[in-house]
């Protein structure tokens, strides 16, 4: 068995909860931030598909503007990884929404490269969508 590690960041999105929230779940709202294709079957057990299919996973947990839990899985995973845990919370702060991700289970191997695609393909795409937006 690969050894998995935990990977946790912390970023202000300039944005409410909600709208954070409704970012990343709403597979048309995450296609257009990211500029590639989502999708999304927003419910506990519903499936969800991000980059193309690069990302592939299911809801375990869902609260609006608050939390999101899911099985989350890449193509970057060797055949046969389990699944690894992500969540997001969020909460209001100064400057927009506090977003904190704690994605754990990750295969080491590809552990330095998701902590990187996190920031450079999520998060900074999601603070200039919000910032484009507000303008």
């Amino acid at each position: 068995m690969a050894k998995t590690v935990k990977i946790t960041q912390k970023v202000i999105i300039p944005a409410t909860p909600m709208e954070v929230y409704e970012a990343y779940v709403d597979g048309e709202k995450q296609t257009e931030f990211t500029g590639s294709k989502a999708t999304s079957d927003t419910k506990v057990g519903g499936e969800f598909t991000a980059w193309d299919g690069y990302i592939k996973g299911k809801y375990l947990e869902l609260e609006p503007g608050g939390k999101i839990v899911q099985e989350w899985t890449s193509t970057d995973f060797a055949e046969g990884t389990p699944p690894s845990r992500f969540e997001i919370t969020l909460k209001e702060a100064k400057g927009g929404t506090e977003l904190t991700m704690i994605h754990s289970g990750v295969p080491e191997d590809a552990a330095e490269d998701i902590d990187k695609g996190w920031k450079d393909y999520y998060w900074e795409p999601m603070k200039k969508y919000f910032k484009e937006r507000k303008n």
